[in-house]
């Protein structure tokens, strides 16, 4: 892979390129709860923290942040 194609590449997934973006109402269970206490969810492997859910967990969320490496959600409903 040549210099121009490396930069802005971290764990195989390019800056820019996530799979979620702010409004995005998605399904996703909670993995597990992270040290500050936030649920954690993955989408297509990019980390979401969600506020007042439990490891297990299956909720409906509305993504309210993106940001470089996560996204920040709210639980809806």
């Amino acid at each position: 892979m040549d210099e121009e194609m490396n930069q802005g590449m971290r764990g195989g997934r390019e800056f820019g390129d996530k799979p979620v973006k702010v409004g995005d109402e998605l399904e996703v269970t909670i993995e597990a709860i992270a040290q500050k206490g936030d649920g954690l969810a993955k989408v297509q492997g990019f980390v979401v923290f969600v506020p007042g859910v439990s490891q297990g967990e299956q909720v409906k969320i509305r993504i309210t942040d993106v940001r470089g490496r996560h996204a920040i959600a709210e639980k809806v409903g």
